[in-house]
């Protein structure tokens, strides 16, 4: 079983950075898939990026050449750099766990509490 607190997520002006990570609990970490997926208000949960356990990522569309995703086994992190932010931006992220590698968020099996993520214009 893995549990999951992100942290980090605040208000930053259009333009700016911010970064979010996600610790984990239990002895697995490194044979799961992490994923950061988000939600914006008024709108249903989205995928943002993905990571496999030997580094390999993948993004949506909307956050590619903004966003990365990285991963540190030993301290069971998964973090996500978010640079250029836009107000679209905006939303609660939350990372999750799979043992598949997908942006299926029905496949991940274990989720954070999410953070807010603010960008105003």
């Amino acid at each position: 079983q893995v549990q999951l607190v992100e942290s980090g997520g605040g208000l930053v002006q259009a333009g700016g950075s911010l970064s979010v990570s996600c610790a984990a609990s239990g002895r697995t970490f490194s044979s799961y898939y992490m994923a950061w997926f988000r939600q914006a208000p008024g709108k249903e949960r989205e995928f943002v990026a993905r990571i496999s356990w030997g580094g390999q990522t993948y993004y949506a569309d909307s956050v590619k050449g903004r966003f990365t995703i990285s991963r540190d086994n030993g301290k069971k992190t998964v973090y996500l750099q978010m640079n250029s932010l836009k107000p679209e931006d905006t939303a609660v992220y939350y990372c999750a766990a799979s043992t598949s590698l997908t942006t299926l968020q029905n496949n991940y099996n274990y989720w954070g509490q999410g953070t807010q993520v603010t960008v105003s214009s």
